[in-house]
């Protein structure tokens, strides 16, 4: 199994990032003077994600991309910007495998996923009426994804499968703020946006949501997969379009229970956030870190694989889906087994 190593999250604008021996260190000038801010082992470190203006020497983009570290840029909103890839790794066979899958099954593999999604994004509407008390919106939106997972099962027009994805996600996030348990509650979903988001609820979820996708990314070039080449999302260029569709496995059940929980206890408060001229919303320094530190802290947690019947940290399950998804397309499982959480 793979080790579950740290990640590091660089949110210091104008902070310089190079390596030292075998170290790495993040230094930052406060007056003119450089300032050291850490120093750390460089294999405890599995990804580094860098978000505003960070400089990285070419000497760690190199390391990283020899070593399959994870090195990414992302803007001040979360959104991807870049990542270093080093060289490609795993059989060309299973890619060619992978690519013919996308044209065959398709529409068989995406249902899976998609189910899986709405397993996982009722698990997290049911499990907030059983602690909270179910409303009528709730209890609707909850049947008509169970509608929606029954129907899926006959479905072979990829299309329609991405009809019925829609729908469910507009029925979900209608009553998310439902699940926001506050008595005045200063954070509210006005819809679901991005590019930018325009209120803070939904900029912590798309900056997570951006964050993890290219853990996700990292995962599948681990394998051998071309992250690139999916089966429920477009093929664009530039777009990672497994990753994408392996990321509705985990939005409901990692990022949104994450996103409630902060802000439901209160851990996150709403003058944490900016807005710019355009109206875009995007987190201040503090906020962000606090996000990102509940985010590993999550990362950590341990569950039950009802697949695999074995423990994992959650942080690993982008890794375990994609190495089951590559033993389907090698033909060494029947189908691929999704996951999700109720």
């Amino acid at each position: 199994m793979k080790k579950l190593q740290n990640c590091l999250y660089i949110t210091k604008n104008g902070a310089y990032l190079h390596k030292e021996l075998e170290t790495l260190v993040i230094e930052q000038r406060v007056d003119g003077k450089k300032q050291k801010l850490m120093q750390i082992p460089i294999h405890s470190i599995g990804n580094i994600f860098c978000f505003g203006n960070i400089m990285v020497s070419p000497q760690v983009m190199g390391f990283c991309g020899e070593n399959g570290t994870g090195l990414s840029f992302f803007n001040m909103f979360g959104r991807f910007q870049a990542r270093v890839v080093g060289k490609q790794t795993g059989n060309v066979l299973l890619r060619r495998s992978q690519y013919k899958a996308s044209d065959e099954q398709g529409a068989v593999i995406a249902r899976s996923i998609i189910a899986s999604k709405l397993r996982s994004s009722r698990g997290v509407l049911m499990r907030h009426s059983r602690n909270h008390g179910e409303t009528l919106e709730v209890k609707k939106v909850v049947g008509r994804h169970k509608q929606i997972i029954e129907e899926l099962k006959v479905q072979t027009d990829l299309d329609r499968i991405r009809g019925l994805e829609g729908e469910a996600a507009s029925h979900y996030f209608s009553v998310f703020n439902n699940m926001i348990t506050l008595k005045k509650p200063d954070f509210k979903l006005n819809g679901r946006t991005r590019r930018p988001p325009k209120d803070p609820v939904n900029a912590m979820l798309s900056f997570l949501y951006s964050v993890l996708g290219n853990e996700i990314s990292g995962a599948l070039q681990g394998v051998g997969l071309d992250p690139q080449v999916g089966f429920l999302h477009r093929e664009r260029p530039g777009r990672d379009s497994l990753a994408q569709d392996l990321l509705e496995e985990f939005r409901a059940y990692i990022v949104d229970r994450l996103v409630l929980t902060l802000i439901n206890r209160q851990q996150i408060k709403v003058k944490g956030f900016e807005y710019d001229v355009l109206g875009g919303v995007m987190m201040k320094d503090d906020t962000r870190k606090l996000l990102l530190q509940a985010y590993q802290s999550k990362k950590q947690d341990v569950i039950e694989h009802k697949f695999l019947n074995e423990k994992v940290e959650i942080g690993l399950l982008p890794h375990v889906q994609a190495m089951l998804l590559a033993r389907h397309i090698r033909g060494d499982l029947d189908y691929y087994p999704p996951f999700f959480a109720d």
